[in-house]
């Protein structure tokens, strides 16, 4: 299917982070406490979740937990590359999960939980395959993270944006307090 026949499968093109900052995308399970732990990071300066490399044009979360769309939970990071490279925000994606299990983290199943990095440009490409080749040395099982160019990114509801938050957990930058995700 063509991106000229489906909106889903373009280019994430909105993300135009301006004033310097670039952008990233990564899926690692349920994306609430992937987002808790990035807005923590010094140098990340927003982030969204929502649903992208899919099928379907404007999913909702309901759909995308009906596992058909093909959409993962994503988190989208708007950052400062200078006070905090693509490297760190890999780091952070590699301790935050268990890269090596198809379609789950913890007790959540399906294709909307999977492992992903979603790349905006050849140079973010290169380095998340060297992190990723650095990564397998130390795990036994086979990492089965995909690495794709970063498809066009659909917003979650409101009551998911910065929900552990919301909730009462800390998002102050270099918090260690453990993150708790509910429901």
């Amino acid at each position: 299917m063509a991106t000229d026949d489906n909106p889903a499968l373009a280019p994430d093109s909105d993300a135009a982070a301006g004033d310097g900052l670039a952008v990233a995308q990564f899926a690692a399970g349920c994306f609430w406490s992937v987002e808790l732990v990035y807005q923590r990071l010094p140098g990340v300066v927003r982030t969204e979740v929502g649903y992208s490399q899919g099928h379907l044009h404007e999913p909702t979360y309901t759909v995308v937990c009906g596992d058909g769309t093909g959409h993962a939970e994503v988190v989208r990071v708007h950052y400062d590359p200078v006070a905090c490279p693509y490297a760190a925000l890999l780091d952070v994606f590699w301790a935050k999960h268990r890269p090596t299990s198809l379609i789950r983290e913890g007790v959540e199943a399906g294709t909307q939980y999977r492992s992903g990095i979603y790349y905006y440009t050849p140079e973010q490409e290169k380095v998340a395959r060297e992190s990723m080749a650095a990564k397998q040395e130390e795990w036994k099982e086979t990492i089965v993270t995909e690495i794709l160019p970063a498809r066009r990114f659909y917003p979650a509801e409101e009551y998911h944006q910065q929900h552990l938050e919301k909730g009462g957990q800390s998002a102050e930058k270099n918090c260690t307090d453990p993150i708790r995700c509910y429901g």
